[in-house]
């Protein structure tokens, strides 16, 4: 048994639901906003790699993100700033966001997704007990606890990617 193994069902849950969500969306669904002061499918699932890759590299294994690394910032033409993870931003930014290409979003959660996966899969209980300052909570807390808010975070955003797939094109994300 691994040590992180109810985390990574319920990634590789959602990383399912994900990708059935996004088989048959094109370029132009992936951004579509749906109304005025929401997030298109591209936005929530780069956010949502974002969030991912910054735990995962800089919060806990304090490494470079993938994001800058891989050179993921350039192919999504955007600034390479770590700490950009769309949280904070008003409509107006998210709006006026240009969307990648489906292969160029697809690319960068896959490279993230199997970083996040080899991350888990190689934790033991003595990482997961680990105390340590995880932004953004000020508090010292167990890596354990800020991989359950990565996890949360993630998961609702896969719900939302899937729910917006249903409101565009009907039921099929859950296959």
């Amino acid at each position: 048994m691994l040590p992180a193994e109810g985390l990574l069902t319920a990634h590789r849950r959602n990383w399912d639901m994900i990708d059935a969500a996004l088989a048959d969306m094109d370029d132009a669904l992936v951004a579509r906003i749906p109304a005025e002061q929401c997030n298109s499918v591209a936005w929530i699932m780069w956010h949502m790699c974002r969030v991912v890759d910054t735990f995962i590299h800089t919060r806990l294994q304090e490494t470079e993100q993938l994001w800058v690394s891989g050179g993921w910032a350039g192919q999504f033409g955007m600034a390479d700033d770590p700490e950009d993870r769309g949280v904070g931003w008003t409509g107006e930014q998210v709006a006026a966001w240009d969307a990648p290409s489906k292969e160029t979003l697809t690319g960068y959660y896959g490279a993230v997704r199997a970083a996040a996966e080899a991350y888990l899969e190689g934790l033991t209980l003595d990482d997961l007990a680990v105390v340590k300052v995880i932004p953004p909570a000020p508090e010292p807390r167990t890596v354990a606890a800020g991989l359950g808010q990565m996890t949360w975070d993630a998961v609702a955003h896969g719900g939302q990617i899937a729910y917006l797939r249903g409101l565009f094109l009907g039921m099929g994300w859950h296959r």
